[in-house]
């Protein structure tokens, strides 16, 4: 059975204008368990609700309503339940709209965009392999990825030393066909050796005369990563 605010993310879908097979590829049910939902206009209510009486039952029409017109705020509903009569408590009213109330959606993050050759990004990451043997261990990756196209190149090294981060630089460049204006790293060790007085980077000298001889720009500034899309 599913619960009331799953159906009705299922009435929304189909007001969207979503079909049968957009919905079941999108939730992982089958098309015939949708339709049988959408065919039913009450909200499920679950089966332990269903069978012990509390002082809601005369007011679940009237919640039932409110839930179709987006309201689940539990405040919101007990002002409207105290002007019709309700003398509940606020916990069997929240036990009940908990099992109605639709899933939060993740809140949608602007995504930094950039011309093209502008900016790339890069960091290092950690991967687990399993040796032939059984034994399981960590490789480190190379990550560089491209701010415009948000075209990737990735290398596994043994290593996450400056040497190995200049070397995997190079392959990167080698792989674009280009070297972009800015480069932006996060807070890595192996390029950053730590924060001044002023709040700016401290570049490792080799990445810095790196840096200088390609024409690489480095931002100045602690929050440049912040900028990372």
């Amino acid at each position: 059975m599913l619960r009331g605010g799953t159906v009705i993310n299922l009435h929304e879908m189909k007001a969207m204008g979503k079909s049968i097979r957009a919905m079941a590829r999108e939730t992982g049910f089958s098309r015939n368990t949708i339709r049988k939902y959408l065919r039913d206009r009450e909200l499920p209510r679950s089966k332990d609700t269903a069978e012990r009486p509390s002082k809601l039952d005369p007011f679940m029409p009237f919640l039932q309503q409110c839930f179709t017109n987006g309201i689940y705020n539990c405040e919101v509903l007990l002002r409207l339940l105290r002007e019709k009569g309700y003398d509940g408590g606020r916990t069997i009213l929240k036990d009940y709209v908990r099992g109605y109330r639709p899933p939060r959606q993740a809140q949608a993050v602007l995504r930094y965009e950039t011309k093209p050759g502008e900016h790339a990004q890069v960091d290092w990451g950690l991967c687990d392999y399993v040796e032939e043997n059984g034994e399981r261990r960590k490789v480190a990756v190379f990550v560089m990825v491209l701010g415009y196209s948000r075209s990737t190149y990735i290398e596994f090294t043994k290593r996450c030393d400056i040497h190995s981060f200049l070397r995997c630089m190079i392959h990167a460049f080698e792989y674009f066909n280009g070297i972009p204006r800015v480069m932006l790293t996060d807070h890595m060790k192996t390029v950053i050796l730590g924060m001044g007085d002023d709040k700016k980077p401290r570049w490792h000298p080799l990445y810095e005369d790196f840096a200088a001889s390609i024409g690489l720009s480095m931002p100045r500034t602690s929050t440049a990563d912040e900028r990372k899309g």
